[in-house]
């Protein structure tokens, strides 16, 4: 094995390798979760060291010169506020969902009107129109990190994967016997997953436009899914009140994850996939261990459903919406709730915390979008404008664009 470079990553802090092993580029990733500007650089320098071969001595300076560039990025302020740039009126019916690209120079949004539309993100020049499905284009996403490709789901049960440069249709997947809800691409950009109102989820191969696997055992509709981030585990939540994970190579159900009384509003793995959080209608949140499938905490708190739950990018903390208009923030490690985010008139629909994890952004009935400051509680800004309800919310890779769509048929871009 022969170290080629190295690559940083900002959010969440890491240090990427890129190495040579009989002839193949291969790249594995040395995450740094734990990573405070307080650290002294030399100690961890060593510590990565005693587990990493690949970091000679004549390796070591360069990387903790990375180790030092990403605590100076954690030093910067975040005192940034957002001024309204543009609304886009994206669509003559109502939108369903809006999604960034990596860099955030591109967004999609999917519609009623039974299209996905490409834009550009600093002109606000609409670049495609992604023509074909025959119903409601509900589930949409672009293929991060590489930003080449966008899958769209629909109410016509089919999902269709699109070339973002050309506007082109690859493949349509079709198989599934109901409409199509939630949909990801595994990180590697080589599958994509469906789940269904039909109770099944799919794998689809993104290079042939074939169906992989089945994955068959909920009772109800898939609503929500989720790769981890290594792309060997999906998990996913539907409405007979379970959580499913699968193994990604043999379509095998690991465990069944079972307590909660309500519906499953949505799943997501933390960063180094050792937790998954549920949110659900049954008003509370629950940590689950990945491995055992066991439920290690119960969060409570919400007086109405949770209709949205979120890891920040590092695993540590977890944010989370509710009908009853009110987010909370808790630890994931201690479980306790940290701070309780009041001033929404409506219920919140969506919640999402920023790149740097120091703040949160939430959607609501009440046509505002608020930012919060994660460490006081404080509301930072409230972002009006919208004429309905604020449904989605989303920040690009840096944390310096938001997007919010509305029933109100616009979408609208802050700087």
């Amino acid at each position: 094995m022969k170290l080629k470079r190295f690559l940083l990553r900002y959010y969440p802090p890491g240090i990427i390798l890129e190495y040579d092993k009989g002839g193949q580029l291969r790249t594995k990733s040395i995450d740094l979760l734990d990573l405070t500007p307080e650290i002294n650089p030399d100690e961890l320098l060593a510590e990565i060291r005693r587990s990493e071969p690949l970091i000679t001595d004549s390796r070591a300076d360069q990387v903790k010169q990375l180790i030092v560039r990403l605590q100076q990025k954690q030093r910067q302020q975040d005192h940034h506020r957002f001024c309204f740039m543009k609304e886009l009126k994206a669509h003559i019916l109502p939108l369903t969902n809006v999604a960034f690209d990596k860099s955030g120079s591109r967004f999609i949004t999917g519609s009623y009107d039974r299209t996905c539309r490409v834009w550009d993100t600093a002109s606000g020049r609409e670049l495609h129109t992604l023509e074909g499905h025959r119903n409601v284009v509900y589930a949409i996403t672009f293929n991060n990190p590489y930003g080449d490709k966008i899958a769209t789901g629909s109410f016509d049960k089919t999902c269709k994967l699109w070339c973002a440069e050309t506007g082109k249709c690859f493949h349509t997947f079709r198989g599934h016997m109901a409409e199509i809800v939630c949909l990801a691409f595994n990180p590697q950009s080589t599958l994509v997953a469906t789940g269904s109102m039909d109770a099944t989820a799919k794998l689809w191969d993104v290079e042939t436009g074939d169906e992989v696997a089945t994955l068959t055992g909920h009772t109800a509709e898939v609503l929500s899914l989720c790769f981890n981030t290594v792309g060997n585990q999906l998990v996913t939540g539907s409405f007979d009140h379970t959580v499913a994970i699968w193994d990604v190579a043999s379509a095998r159900r690991v465990h069944t994850l079972t307590g909660h009384r309500g519906e499953i509003s949505n799943v997501q793995f933390n960063w180094d996939c050792s937790l998954i959080v549920t949110g659900s209608m049954d008003k509370t949140c629950k940590l689950w261990e990945t491995g055992s499938g066991k439920c290690v905490a119960t969060l409570v708190g919400h007086k109405e459903e949770v209709l949205d739950v979120c890891f920040d990018l590092s695993g540590q903390l977890i944010a989370t919406a509710s009908a009853d208009g009110t987010a909370r923030v808790f630890s994931a490690n201690t479980h306790q709730c940290l701070m309780t985010l009041e001033g929404h008139d409506g219920e919140i629909s969506k919640i999402c915390f920023s790149p740097q994890g120091s703040r949160v952004l939430t959607a609501s009935s009440d046509k505002t979008a608020r930012l919060w400051d994660v460490q006081s509680g404080v509301c930072l800004q409230v972002l009006e404008g919208h004429t309905d309800e604020i449904f989605s919310c989303v920040f690009n890779y840096e944390g310096d664009t938001i997007i919010t769509g509305s029933k109100d048929n616009t979408c609208r871009v802050w700087y």
